[in-house]
């Protein structure tokens, strides 16, 4: 199938890895941008969290970031600070970020891409942790 689909993707991450699996299963070769080591602009950023519907806030990342370590948990920073801090250290940014014709998700956890994809499933798919999310007919399960 042909649709333009980028994922905002992370290798090292299992949730980014299930996510870009479940875009092939449906058929489409996405254009996967490894977002660490070429970071999404501040214009695009800031314009797929908004199509994503999140605040700047949902869309930075905690866990495995300096995160603590920079203070950006404190609520007298702004949006605007939020968004520096994501593009000076690109593993601040949420993952994966997955932008198609049908909309831009944060797809945590990764079944909320089939959200913005087409039912074109090519049989069943299993997360790497064995979870079924689509069954041998190409219906989603979750």
């Amino acid at each position: 199938m042909t649709m333009n689909v980028v994922i905002y993707h992370n290798p090292a991450c299992g949730t980014s890895r299930n996510t870009l699996e479940l875009i092939r299963n449906a058929g489409i070769e996405p254009t996967v941008i490894e977002y660490l080591k070429t970071p999404p602009s501040r214009e695009e950023l800031a314009g797929m969290i908004a199509d994503a519907g999140l605040t700047v806030r949902e869309a930075i990342r905690e866990k495995g970031t300096p995160f603590a370590e920079l203070g950006l948990g404190d609520p007298a920073l702004t949006d605007e600070q939020l968004l520096d801090a994501m593009l000076k250290d690109p593993v601040l940014i949420n993952r994966p970020f997955v932008v198609t014709p049908m909309g831009t998700r944060l797809s945590r956890p990764s079944e909320v891409v089939l959200d913005i994809l087409p039912d074109t499933h090519k049989g069943p798919f299993a997360k790497e942790d064995g979870e079924q999310v689509i069954d041998a007919e190409g219906k989603r399960l979750v």
